[in-house]
């Protein structure tokens, strides 16, 4: 095994950054988009609404934990598929901050109009098409990276590509 990981380290510079296939939902905050890499295409794209402030909506790498169709919205006890609930068509819970994809997500909305903005208090909206797309393209475990950035996407795409290769080849850090 040991082997393999040192033949990957003395290749990897001549390799694409592209090497474990794994697809990774990018939001960035300072362009209000969600997007889907996999393979290192670009599969979906959509605005989004963040968090109100630039704390509410937080920053770094999580893990899908919770899917549900027609989510619950237990704050106000509206059931899935009701207009006034909030969550909207589809609820894609992520683990920030040690919440297991209960708190925080990438959900629908009942307030189109919001996409686009920054009025969440912390979650991520989509237009209910698109994160129904959304939901049917990722699997549960899934990374999500939040940033506030000017990068392009690509690049902040590539740059998750090459700490998940660092992590492949070096588990013990």
């Amino acid at each position: 095994m040991k082997i393999i990981a040192f033949v990957l380290f003395l290749v990897s510079p001549l390799l694409p950054p592209n090497v474990n296939g794994e697809p990774v939902i990018v939001v960035n905050k300072a362009t209000h988009e969600v997007v889907l890499f996999s393979d290192g295409e670009e599969v979906f794209k959509a605005p989004a609404a963040i968090g109100k402030t630039k704390e509410l909506t937080p920053e770094g790498r999580f893990h899908i934990k919770v899917k549900a169709k027609d989510p619950y919205y237990r704050k106000k006890n509206i059931p899935g598929g009701d207009p006034d609930n909030p969550l909207g068509s589809r609820w894609i819970g992520f683990d920030a901050l040690g919440t297991d994809g209960r708190i925080y997500g990438i959900h629908g909305t009942n307030r189109p109009e919001s996409i686009g903005k920054s009025v969440s208090a912390g979650c991520i909206r989509l237009n209910n098409e698109d994160v129904e797309k959304l939901y049917e393209l990722v699997p549960v475990e899934m990374d999500v990276i939040i940033v506030d950035s000017d990068e392009e996407l690509k690049t902040i795409y590539q740059v998750w590509e090459k700490e998940k290769l660092d992590r492949m080849l070096n588990p013990a850090t």
